[in-house]
Protein backbone atom coordinates (compact mmCIF):
# COMPACT_ATOMS: atom_id res chain seq x y z
CA UNK A 1 0.00 0.00 0.00
CA UNK A 2 1.40 3.44 -1.02
CA UNK A 3 1.90 6.23 1.34
CA UNK A 4 -0.32 9.13 1.06
CA UNK A 5 1.61 12.43 0.78
CA UNK A 6 -0.93 15.49 0.50
CA UNK A 7 0.10 18.17 -1.97
CA UNK A 8 1.05 21.24 -0.98
CA UNK A 9 -1.05 24.03 -1.86
CA UNK A 10 0.04 27.11 -3.63
CA UNK A 11 -2.06 29.63 -3.27
CA UNK A 12 -3.29 32.64 -5.88
CA UNK A 13 -0.76 35.91 -6.91
CA UNK A 14 -0.89 37.85 -4.51
CA UNK A 15 -1.81 40.88 -6.75
CA UNK A 16 -3.39 39.72 -9.64
CA UNK A 17 -5.60 37.28 -6.88
CA UNK A 18 -6.45 39.94 -4.52
CA UNK A 19 -9.83 41.67 -6.17
CA UNK A 20 -10.55 44.15 -3.19
CA UNK A 21 -6.95 45.10 -3.38
CA UNK A 22 -7.20 46.07 -7.34
CA UNK A 23 -10.32 47.99 -6.35
CA UNK A 24 -8.80 49.72 -3.48
CA UNK A 25 -5.88 51.23 -5.91
CA UNK A 26 -8.66 51.84 -9.00
CA UNK A 27 -10.18 53.78 -6.78
CA UNK A 28 -7.71 55.44 -4.90
CA UNK A 29 -5.37 56.60 -7.71
CA UNK A 30 -7.57 56.88 -10.62
CA UNK A 31 -7.74 54.39 -13.50
CA UNK A 32 -3.98 55.98 -14.83
CA UNK A 33 -2.18 55.67 -11.20
CA UNK A 34 -3.41 52.32 -10.77
CA UNK A 35 -1.69 51.69 -14.62
CA UNK A 36 1.18 53.64 -13.58
CA UNK A 37 1.36 50.97 -10.30
CA UNK A 38 0.34 47.95 -11.72
CA UNK A 39 4.05 47.11 -13.31
CA UNK A 40 5.60 47.87 -9.94
CA UNK A 41 3.26 45.59 -8.28
CA UNK A 42 2.77 42.78 -10.72
CA UNK A 43 7.30 42.60 -10.16
CA UNK A 44 6.69 42.00 -6.42
CA UNK A 45 3.80 39.89 -6.45
CA UNK A 46 5.79 37.70 -8.77
CA UNK A 47 9.28 37.95 -6.77
CA UNK A 48 6.67 36.92 -3.79
CA UNK A 49 5.96 34.06 -5.45
CA UNK A 50 9.15 32.97 -6.51
CA UNK A 51 12.04 33.84 -4.45
CA UNK A 52 11.34 35.86 -1.72
CA UNK A 53 8.95 33.03 -0.55
CA UNK A 54 12.39 30.69 -0.75
CA UNK A 55 14.51 33.62 1.17
CA UNK A 56 11.50 33.58 3.94
CA UNK A 57 12.26 29.72 4.64
CA UNK A 58 16.06 30.13 4.29
CA UNK A 59 15.87 33.22 7.07
CA UNK A 60 13.28 31.59 9.38
CA UNK A 61 15.71 27.70 9.01
CA UNK A 62 18.43 29.93 9.92
CA UNK A 63 18.05 32.82 12.72
CA UNK A 64 20.57 35.39 13.53
CA UNK A 65 23.70 34.63 15.37
CA UNK A 66 25.75 36.65 17.30
CA UNK A 67 29.54 36.85 17.50
CA UNK A 68 31.18 38.58 19.97
CA UNK A 69 34.91 38.67 19.55
CA UNK A 70 36.69 38.45 16.44
CA UNK A 71 39.92 35.66 16.20
CA UNK A 72 41.95 37.91 18.05
CA UNK A 73 39.77 38.83 20.85
CA UNK A 74 38.47 42.40 20.04
CA UNK A 75 35.37 42.76 20.84
CA UNK A 76 33.13 43.56 17.75
CA UNK A 77 29.65 42.29 18.41
CA UNK A 78 28.74 41.24 14.76
CA UNK A 79 25.45 40.13 14.18
CA UNK A 80 25.26 37.40 10.97
CA UNK A 81 22.41 36.70 9.15
CA UNK A 82 21.42 34.12 6.20
CA UNK A 83 21.27 34.32 2.61
CA UNK A 84 17.41 34.58 3.02
CA UNK A 85 17.38 37.67 5.33
CA UNK A 86 20.07 39.52 2.41
CA UNK A 87 17.78 38.51 0.12
CA UNK A 88 14.93 40.33 1.47
CA UNK A 89 17.06 43.16 2.09
CA UNK A 90 17.74 43.75 -1.36
CA UNK A 91 13.97 43.10 -2.35
CA UNK A 92 12.80 45.83 -0.12
CA UNK A 93 15.53 48.11 -1.45
CA UNK A 94 14.94 46.93 -5.11
CA UNK A 95 10.97 47.08 -5.04
CA UNK A 96 11.16 50.72 -2.76
CA UNK A 97 9.37 49.53 -0.47
CA UNK A 98 10.50 52.16 2.02
CA UNK A 99 11.53 54.34 -1.06
CA UNK A 100 8.27 54.88 -2.40
CA UNK A 101 6.79 57.45 -1.07
CA UNK A 102 10.01 59.88 -0.72
CA UNK A 103 11.05 59.73 -4.42
CA UNK A 104 10.31 62.86 -6.56
CA UNK A 105 9.01 60.62 -9.38
CA UNK A 106 6.63 58.85 -7.57
CA UNK A 107 4.99 61.95 -5.78
CA UNK A 108 4.70 63.78 -8.92
CA UNK A 109 2.97 60.48 -10.37
CA UNK A 110 0.58 59.67 -7.57
CA UNK A 111 1.24 62.57 -4.95
CA UNK A 112 -0.01 62.27 -1.72
CA UNK A 113 -1.38 58.80 -2.44
CA UNK A 114 2.25 57.96 -3.09
CA UNK A 115 1.58 56.05 0.26
CA UNK A 116 -1.48 54.08 -0.50
CA UNK A 117 0.84 52.34 -3.22
CA UNK A 118 3.67 51.96 -0.63
CA UNK A 119 0.73 50.20 1.19
CA UNK A 120 -0.05 48.11 -1.58
CA UNK A 121 3.67 47.17 -1.62
CA UNK A 122 3.22 46.17 1.55
CA UNK A 123 0.32 44.07 1.62
CA UNK A 124 2.15 41.91 -1.26
CA UNK A 125 5.59 41.86 1.10
CA UNK A 126 5.54 41.55 4.31
CA UNK A 127 3.73 38.40 4.68
CA UNK A 128 6.64 36.69 3.66
CA UNK A 129 9.56 38.65 4.15
CA UNK A 130 10.61 36.81 7.14
CA UNK A 131 9.35 39.95 8.78
CA UNK A 132 11.53 41.66 7.17
CA UNK A 133 8.92 43.96 7.15
CA UNK A 134 9.98 45.24 10.88
CA UNK A 135 13.23 46.63 9.25
CA UNK A 136 11.06 48.05 6.66
CA UNK A 137 8.72 49.96 9.09
CA UNK A 138 11.73 51.45 11.27
CA UNK A 139 13.31 52.65 8.16
CA UNK A 140 10.50 54.37 6.95
CA UNK A 141 9.86 56.36 10.45
CA UNK A 142 13.72 56.93 10.78
CA UNK A 143 12.86 58.91 7.02
CA UNK A 144 10.08 60.66 8.06
CA UNK A 145 11.47 62.24 11.70
CA UNK A 146 15.07 62.50 8.91
CA UNK A 147 13.03 64.42 7.07
CA UNK A 148 11.75 66.81 9.75
CA UNK A 149 12.62 71.07 8.92
CA UNK A 150 14.46 71.19 12.14
CA UNK A 151 16.99 68.09 11.41
CA UNK A 152 20.31 69.23 11.07
CA UNK A 153 20.69 69.12 7.12
CA UNK A 154 24.08 67.66 7.75
CA UNK A 155 22.60 64.75 9.38
CA UNK A 156 19.87 64.45 6.87
CA UNK A 157 22.28 64.50 4.09
CA UNK A 158 24.17 62.03 5.60
CA UNK A 159 21.74 58.91 6.16
CA UNK A 160 18.57 60.08 4.44
CA UNK A 161 19.84 58.96 0.81
CA UNK A 162 20.72 55.51 2.11
CA UNK A 163 17.33 54.66 3.90
CA UNK A 164 15.66 55.81 0.53
CA UNK A 165 18.04 53.79 -1.28
CA UNK A 166 16.87 51.56 -4.47
CA UNK A 167 20.13 50.36 -4.72
CA UNK A 168 20.48 47.28 -2.40
CA UNK A 169 24.10 47.84 -2.56
CA UNK A 170 24.06 51.38 -0.87
CA UNK A 171 20.37 51.06 1.06
CA UNK A 172 20.54 50.57 4.83
CA UNK A 173 18.06 50.16 7.39
CA UNK A 174 17.10 51.24 10.70
CA UNK A 175 16.72 50.05 14.73
CA UNK A 176 14.67 51.77 16.74
CA UNK A 177 16.06 51.64 20.68
CA UNK A 178 13.12 53.19 23.00
CA UNK A 179 12.47 51.04 25.60
CA UNK A 180 14.01 49.88 28.76
CA UNK A 181 13.28 47.23 31.46
CA UNK A 182 12.70 49.04 34.66
CA UNK A 183 9.58 50.85 32.05
CA UNK A 184 8.50 49.39 29.18
CA UNK A 185 6.09 51.71 27.27
CA UNK A 186 6.31 54.03 30.23
CA UNK A 187 8.91 55.75 28.81
CA UNK A 188 8.58 58.60 31.27
CA UNK A 189 10.98 56.12 33.12
CA UNK A 190 13.47 56.16 30.88
CA UNK A 191 16.95 56.46 32.45
CA UNK A 192 19.59 56.94 29.20
CA UNK A 193 20.99 59.57 29.77
CA UNK A 194 22.52 62.15 26.61
CA UNK A 195 25.87 64.84 27.23
CA UNK A 196 26.70 66.92 24.79
CA UNK A 197 30.16 66.56 23.53
CA UNK A 198 32.83 69.45 22.63
CA UNK A 199 32.41 68.39 18.74
CA UNK A 200 28.74 68.87 18.94
CA UNK A 201 27.94 65.28 18.70
CA UNK A 202 26.29 63.73 22.23
CA UNK A 203 27.40 60.71 24.02
CA UNK A 204 24.50 58.28 25.12
CA UNK A 205 24.73 56.43 28.24
CA UNK A 206 21.97 53.87 29.25
CA UNK A 207 20.36 50.13 28.68
CA UNK A 208 17.99 49.49 25.96
CA UNK A 209 16.03 46.52 26.41
CA UNK A 210 13.81 46.04 23.19
CA UNK A 211 16.02 46.51 20.30
CA UNK A 212 14.31 45.10 16.62
CA UNK A 213 16.32 45.26 13.97
CA UNK A 214 19.44 45.32 15.51
CA UNK A 215 21.91 44.31 12.71
CA UNK A 216 20.41 47.71 11.33
CA UNK A 217 23.38 50.30 9.82
CA UNK A 218 21.60 52.96 12.52
CA UNK A 219 19.04 53.34 14.84
CA UNK A 220 16.65 55.93 16.56
CA UNK A 221 17.57 56.16 20.51
CA UNK A 222 15.35 57.55 22.61
CA UNK A 223 17.60 59.45 25.87
CA UNK A 224 17.04 62.26 28.51
CA UNK A 225 19.48 65.30 27.73
CA UNK A 226 21.60 65.98 30.61
CA UNK A 227 19.53 68.20 33.07
CA UNK A 228 16.71 68.54 31.00
CA UNK A 229 14.39 66.68 34.10
CA UNK A 230 11.92 64.20 34.50
CA UNK A 231 8.95 62.50 32.63
CA UNK A 232 8.76 61.88 29.01
CA UNK A 233 8.18 65.41 27.06
CA UNK A 234 11.70 66.15 27.50
CA UNK A 235 13.16 63.09 26.03
CA UNK A 236 15.15 63.39 22.85
CA UNK A 237 15.44 61.07 19.63
CA UNK A 238 19.29 60.75 18.69
CA UNK A 239 20.66 58.93 15.30
CA UNK A 240 23.17 56.36 16.94
CA UNK A 241 25.60 54.48 14.37
CA UNK A 242 25.52 51.22 14.72
CA UNK A 243 28.62 50.71 12.91
CA UNK A 244 31.09 53.29 11.61
CA UNK A 245 30.06 54.33 8.13
CA UNK A 246 31.87 56.61 5.29
CA UNK A 247 30.22 59.50 7.20
CA UNK A 248 31.45 62.70 9.34
CA UNK A 249 29.53 61.31 11.79
CA UNK A 250 31.80 58.40 13.07
CA UNK A 251 35.57 60.42 12.03
CA UNK A 252 38.04 58.21 13.01
CA UNK A 253 36.33 54.32 13.02
CA UNK A 254 37.32 52.23 10.35
CA UNK A 255 33.63 51.89 7.89
CA UNK A 256 32.45 48.96 8.85
CA UNK A 257 34.00 48.76 12.53
CA UNK A 258 31.25 48.46 15.36
CA UNK A 259 30.73 51.94 16.62
CA UNK A 260 32.18 52.86 19.64
CA UNK A 261 30.14 52.94 23.24
CA UNK A 262 27.36 49.96 21.47
CA UNK A 263 27.83 46.47 23.30
CA UNK A 264 24.91 43.77 22.10
CA UNK A 265 24.33 42.12 25.58
CA UNK A 266 22.34 39.54 23.65
CA UNK A 267 20.51 38.52 21.45
CA UNK A 268 16.34 37.51 22.59
CA UNK A 269 15.00 34.14 21.86
CA UNK A 270 11.26 34.99 20.99
CA UNK A 271 7.97 33.34 20.58
CA UNK A 272 8.09 34.54 16.70
CA UNK A 273 9.69 36.77 14.16
CA UNK A 274 12.53 34.90 14.75
CA UNK A 275 14.70 35.92 11.84
CA UNK A 276 14.43 39.47 13.01
CA UNK A 277 17.49 40.33 15.13
CA UNK A 278 15.93 41.46 18.43
CA UNK A 279 18.76 42.76 21.04
CA UNK A 280 19.37 44.25 24.21
CA UNK A 281 21.38 46.54 23.80
CA UNK A 282 24.43 48.60 26.35
CA UNK A 283 25.30 52.16 25.93
CA UNK A 284 28.22 53.88 27.51
CA UNK A 285 29.39 57.18 26.04
CA UNK A 286 27.65 56.24 22.60
CA UNK A 287 28.09 58.15 19.70
CA UNK A 288 25.28 59.93 18.64
CA UNK A 289 23.56 63.04 17.04
CA UNK A 290 20.45 65.00 17.82
CA UNK A 291 17.74 64.72 15.21
CA UNK A 292 16.00 68.27 16.31
CA UNK A 293 16.95 70.74 18.78
CA UNK A 294 17.66 68.59 22.01
CA UNK A 295 16.63 70.97 24.42
CA UNK A 296 13.19 71.63 23.05
CA UNK A 297 11.24 68.73 24.71
CA UNK A 298 11.25 65.99 22.19
CA UNK A 299 8.54 63.17 22.63
CA UNK A 300 6.36 65.05 19.98
CA UNK A 301 9.47 64.77 17.54
CA UNK A 302 9.75 60.97 18.29
CA UNK A 303 6.24 60.59 17.50
CA UNK A 304 6.40 61.09 13.75
CA UNK A 305 8.81 57.60 13.82
CA UNK A 306 6.29 56.07 15.78
CA UNK A 307 3.04 56.87 13.88
CA UNK A 308 4.67 55.70 10.57
CA UNK A 309 5.90 52.47 12.45
CA UNK A 310 2.26 51.76 13.77
CA UNK A 311 0.47 52.39 10.54
CA UNK A 312 2.81 49.68 9.33
CA UNK A 313 1.94 47.42 12.21
CA UNK A 314 -1.60 47.75 10.75
CA UNK A 315 -0.23 46.91 7.07
CA UNK A 316 1.11 43.74 8.49
CA UNK A 317 -1.34 42.67 10.86
CA UNK A 318 -3.87 43.11 7.49
CA UNK A 319 -1.38 41.52 4.97
CA UNK A 320 -0.96 38.93 7.31
CA UNK A 321 -4.68 38.10 7.51
CA UNK A 322 -4.66 38.10 3.75
CA UNK A 323 -1.93 36.08 3.08
CA UNK A 324 -3.22 33.19 5.63
CA UNK A 325 -6.56 33.51 4.11
CA UNK A 326 -5.12 32.65 0.87
CA UNK A 327 -2.81 29.47 1.87
CA UNK A 328 -6.33 28.50 3.99
CA UNK A 329 -8.43 28.46 0.64
CA UNK A 330 -5.67 26.95 -0.91
CA UNK A 331 -5.22 23.97 1.05
CA UNK A 332 -8.98 23.36 1.42
CA UNK A 333 -9.27 23.10 -2.47
CA UNK A 334 -6.95 20.44 -2.19
CA UNK A 335 -7.59 18.56 0.93
CA UNK A 336 -10.22 15.67 0.86
CA UNK A 337 -12.57 15.31 3.70
CA UNK A 338 -15.68 13.41 3.90
CA UNK A 339 -15.74 11.77 0.60
CA UNK A 340 -15.14 16.01 -0.99
CA UNK A 341 -13.02 18.49 -1.13
CA UNK A 342 -12.75 20.41 2.09
CA UNK A 343 -13.68 23.81 0.53
CA UNK A 344 -17.43 22.41 -0.36
CA UNK A 345 -17.95 21.71 3.17
CA UNK A 346 -20.75 24.22 4.57
CA UNK A 347 -19.28 24.76 8.10
CA UNK A 348 -15.34 25.44 6.80
CA UNK A 349 -16.57 27.24 3.90
CA UNK A 350 -18.79 29.72 6.83
CA UNK A 351 -15.43 29.68 8.62
CA UNK A 352 -13.27 31.09 5.64
CA UNK A 353 -15.97 33.35 4.87
CA UNK A 354 -15.66 35.03 7.70
CA UNK A 355 -12.16 35.15 8.31
CA UNK A 356 -12.61 37.07 4.57
CA UNK A 357 -14.76 39.45 6.16
CA UNK A 358 -12.21 40.32 9.07
CA UNK A 359 -9.20 40.55 6.55
CA UNK A 360 -11.28 43.00 3.91
CA UNK A 361 -12.01 45.01 7.44
CA UNK A 362 -8.35 44.95 8.49
CA UNK A 363 -6.88 45.83 4.79
CA UNK A 364 -9.84 48.96 4.43
CA UNK A 365 -8.91 50.42 8.37
CA UNK A 366 -4.76 50.15 7.40
CA UNK A 367 -5.21 51.25 4.10
CA UNK A 368 -7.07 54.78 5.13
CA UNK A 369 -4.22 55.46 7.54
CA UNK A 370 -1.96 55.25 4.79
CA UNK A 371 -4.23 57.37 2.82
CA UNK A 372 -4.01 59.86 5.89
CA UNK A 373 -0.55 60.02 5.94
CA UNK A 374 0.00 60.69 2.15
CA UNK A 375 -2.16 63.03 3.12
CA UNK A 376 -0.51 64.81 6.26
CA UNK A 377 2.79 64.53 4.29
CA UNK A 378 2.16 65.85 1.19
CA UNK A 379 -0.30 68.01 1.39
CA UNK A 380 0.06 69.25 5.28
CA UNK A 381 -3.67 68.60 4.95
CA UNK A 382 -4.89 69.75 8.80
CA UNK A 383 -7.82 67.69 8.76
CA UNK A 384 -5.84 64.63 7.53
CA UNK A 385 -3.78 65.52 10.82
CA UNK A 386 -6.44 65.43 13.30
CA UNK A 387 -7.85 62.43 11.77
CA UNK A 388 -4.40 60.01 11.83
CA UNK A 389 -3.99 61.29 15.40
CA UNK A 390 -6.43 58.56 16.56
CA UNK A 391 -6.82 56.32 13.28
CA UNK A 392 -3.38 55.44 13.89
CA UNK A 393 -3.24 53.85 17.24
CA UNK A 394 -7.19 52.88 16.26
CA UNK A 395 -5.97 50.70 13.00
CA UNK A 396 -3.04 49.44 15.00
CA UNK A 397 -4.73 47.91 18.12
CA UNK A 398 -7.87 46.54 15.81
CA UNK A 399 -5.79 45.05 13.09
CA UNK A 400 -3.18 43.50 15.77
CA UNK A 401 -5.90 41.38 17.82
CA UNK A 402 -7.73 40.66 14.44
CA UNK A 403 -4.67 39.13 13.53
CA UNK A 404 -3.97 36.71 16.41
CA UNK A 405 -7.57 35.35 16.35
CA UNK A 406 -7.15 35.01 11.86
CA UNK A 407 -3.95 33.39 12.96
CA UNK A 408 -5.22 31.21 14.74
CA UNK A 409 -7.77 29.47 12.73
CA UNK A 410 -5.97 29.49 9.85
CA UNK A 411 -3.60 27.34 11.95
CA UNK A 412 -6.66 25.11 13.10
CA UNK A 413 -7.89 25.02 9.33
CA UNK A 414 -4.95 22.80 8.52
CA UNK A 415 -5.48 20.13 11.22
CA UNK A 416 -2.12 18.58 12.83
CA UNK A 417 -0.46 19.65 9.89
CA UNK A 418 -0.84 23.31 10.86
CA UNK A 419 0.84 22.35 14.19
CA UNK A 420 4.06 20.82 12.66
CA UNK A 421 7.01 23.62 12.53
CA UNK A 422 8.23 22.24 9.48
CA UNK A 423 4.96 23.13 7.28
CA UNK A 424 5.58 26.79 8.08
CA UNK A 425 2.20 27.32 9.22
CA UNK A 426 3.18 27.72 12.94
CA UNK A 427 4.89 31.19 11.83
CA UNK A 428 1.31 32.55 10.57
CA UNK A 429 0.58 32.46 14.93
CA UNK A 430 3.45 32.78 15.97
CA UNK A 431 4.72 35.64 14.02
CA UNK A 432 1.02 37.08 14.95
CA UNK A 433 1.07 37.98 18.39
CA UNK A 434 3.73 40.33 18.26
CA UNK A 435 1.36 43.00 16.52
CA UNK A 436 -0.89 43.54 19.24
CA UNK A 437 2.70 44.44 21.03
CA UNK A 438 5.14 45.92 19.19
CA UNK A 439 4.57 49.61 19.28
CA UNK A 440 1.88 49.25 22.03
CA UNK A 441 -0.34 47.12 23.60
CA UNK A 442 -3.74 46.89 23.22
CA UNK A 443 -4.25 48.58 26.82
CA UNK A 444 -1.65 51.05 26.02
CA UNK A 445 -2.77 52.44 22.53
CA UNK A 446 -6.48 52.20 24.01
CA UNK A 447 -5.03 54.60 26.63
CA UNK A 448 -3.37 57.15 23.90
CA UNK A 449 -6.52 57.03 22.12
CA UNK A 450 -8.28 57.78 25.63
CA UNK A 451 -5.73 61.17 25.44
CA UNK A 452 -6.26 61.72 22.37
CA UNK A 453 -10.64 61.99 22.55
CA UNK A 454 -10.30 64.10 25.69
CA UNK A 455 -7.32 66.31 24.76
CA UNK A 456 -7.77 66.71 21.14
CA UNK A 457 -10.99 66.71 20.11
CA UNK A 458 -10.16 63.77 18.32
CA UNK A 459 -13.39 61.52 18.28
CA UNK A 460 -14.63 64.49 15.93
CA UNK A 461 -13.24 63.24 12.81
CA UNK A 462 -14.47 60.30 13.04
CA UNK A 463 -17.67 60.62 14.52
CA UNK A 464 -18.33 63.26 11.00
CA UNK A 465 -16.97 60.40 9.13
CA UNK A 466 -19.59 57.84 10.39
CA UNK A 467 -22.21 60.03 9.62
CA UNK A 468 -21.57 60.60 6.20
CA UNK A 469 -21.42 57.01 5.51
CA UNK A 470 -24.60 56.82 7.27
CA UNK A 471 -26.01 58.50 4.41
CA UNK A 472 -23.55 56.40 1.68
CA UNK A 473 -24.91 53.30 3.15
CA UNK A 474 -28.94 54.06 2.75
CA UNK A 475 -28.92 53.44 -0.81
CA UNK A 476 -26.84 50.22 -0.68
CA UNK A 477 -28.90 48.72 2.61
CA UNK A 478 -31.22 50.82 5.10
CA UNK A 479 -30.25 47.87 7.68
CA UNK A 480 -26.52 48.65 7.35
CA UNK A 481 -27.56 52.22 7.99
CA UNK A 482 -29.65 52.25 10.79
CA UNK A 483 -26.73 50.34 12.35
CA UNK A 484 -24.02 52.30 11.56
CA UNK A 485 -26.09 55.39 12.70
CA UNK A 486 -27.13 53.24 16.18
CA UNK A 487 -23.31 52.93 16.62
CA UNK A 488 -22.73 56.25 15.62
CA UNK A 489 -24.96 57.74 18.25
CA UNK A 490 -23.78 55.71 21.13
CA UNK A 491 -19.85 56.62 20.44
CA UNK A 492 -20.98 59.82 20.74
CA UNK A 493 -22.85 59.54 24.13
CA UNK A 494 -19.94 57.80 25.28
CA UNK A 495 -17.04 60.22 24.37
CA UNK A 496 -19.04 63.22 25.68
CA UNK A 497 -19.53 61.09 28.74
CA UNK A 498 -15.66 60.33 29.23
CA UNK A 499 -14.44 63.61 28.41
CA UNK A 500 -16.39 65.10 31.62
CA UNK A 501 -14.22 63.03 33.47
CA UNK A 502 -11.58 61.18 31.57
CA UNK A 503 -9.45 60.29 35.27
CA UNK A 504 -12.44 58.15 36.43
CA UNK A 505 -11.50 54.75 36.93
CA UNK A 506 -14.50 53.57 35.15
CA UNK A 507 -13.44 55.48 31.88
CA UNK A 508 -10.22 54.08 32.00
CA UNK A 509 -11.22 50.58 32.33
CA UNK A 510 -13.65 50.93 29.47
CA UNK A 511 -10.76 52.62 27.12
CA UNK A 512 -9.73 49.15 25.92
CA UNK A 513 -13.70 48.38 24.90
CA UNK A 514 -14.34 52.08 23.30
CA UNK A 515 -10.93 52.08 21.65
CA UNK A 516 -12.64 48.70 19.69
CA UNK A 517 -15.75 50.03 19.14
CA UNK A 518 -14.43 52.87 17.62
CA UNK A 519 -12.24 51.07 15.16
CA UNK A 520 -15.00 48.83 14.31
CA UNK A 521 -16.97 51.41 13.47
CA UNK A 522 -14.63 53.14 11.94
CA UNK A 523 -14.03 50.41 9.53
CA UNK A 524 -17.47 50.09 8.71
CA UNK A 525 -17.54 53.42 7.38
CA UNK A 526 -14.97 52.60 5.07
CA UNK A 527 -16.04 49.56 3.91
CA UNK A 528 -19.52 52.02 3.06
CA UNK A 529 -16.91 54.32 0.91
CA UNK A 530 -15.63 52.15 -0.84
CA UNK A 531 -18.86 49.81 -1.79
CA UNK A 532 -20.64 53.39 -2.22
CA UNK A 533 -17.85 53.94 -5.10
CA UNK A 534 -19.17 50.47 -6.67
CA UNK A 535 -17.36 47.64 -5.03
CA UNK A 536 -19.78 44.56 -4.70
CA UNK A 537 -17.16 42.97 -2.61
CA UNK A 538 -16.82 45.98 -0.58
CA UNK A 539 -20.60 46.09 -0.07
CA UNK A 540 -20.94 42.56 0.91
CA UNK A 541 -18.20 43.44 3.49
CA UNK A 542 -19.63 45.59 5.01
CA UNK A 543 -23.04 44.38 5.61
CA UNK A 544 -21.52 40.98 6.89
CA UNK A 545 -18.77 43.78 8.69
CA UNK A 546 -21.36 45.65 10.24
CA UNK A 547 -23.43 42.76 12.01
CA UNK A 548 -20.66 40.64 12.77
CA UNK A 549 -18.46 43.55 14.99
CA UNK A 550 -21.96 46.03 15.64
CA UNK A 551 -24.51 44.18 15.84
CA UNK A 552 -22.51 40.71 17.25
CA UNK A 553 -24.49 38.45 15.20
CA UNK A 554 -23.81 35.27 13.60
CA UNK A 555 -22.89 35.89 9.93
CA UNK A 556 -22.13 31.62 8.92
CA UNK A 557 -24.81 31.60 6.40
CA UNK A 558 -24.03 34.33 4.19
CA UNK A 559 -20.38 33.96 4.47
CA UNK A 560 -20.45 30.06 3.29
CA UNK A 561 -23.13 31.30 0.65
CA UNK A 562 -20.95 33.64 -0.77
CA UNK A 563 -17.06 32.85 0.01
CA UNK A 564 -16.04 33.17 -3.30
CA UNK A 565 -17.38 37.05 -3.65
CA UNK A 566 -15.39 37.51 0.10
CA UNK A 567 -12.54 36.36 -1.66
Amino acid sequence: MSRFVQPVPLPVDPYAGDALLRSWLERHLGPSGHAAAKGRLADLAADVSGPLRAAHADAEAHPPTLVRYDPWGARIDRIDTSAGWQAQRAAAARHAVVALPYLADARGTWGAAARVVQHALLHLYGPESATFSCPVAMADGAAALLSMPDVDAGVRDAWLPRLISTDPATAITSGQWMTESQGGSDLGRSSTIGRPAADGSWRLTGEKWFCSAADAAMAVALARPEGAGRGSRVLAPFLVPRYAVDSPLTDGVAPGAPAPGVTVRRLKDKLGTRALPTAEIGLHDAYAVPLGDPAVPGLVRAMTLVVVTRVHNAAAAAGGMRRGLDYARAYADVRHVAGGPLASSPLHRATLGTLAVDAAGAFALAGHAFALLGRVEVGADPAAAAELRIVAPLAKLATGRLAVSSASEYVESFGGAGYVEDTGVPRLLRDAQVLPIWEGTTNVLALDVLRALTREDAGTPVLNRLAAAVDLARPLSPALADTLAASAAQLGDTITSVTADPGAAVVQAGARGLALRLAYALTTALLVEHAAWGDEQAELGARLWARRWLRHEEIAEDAHHHLELLC
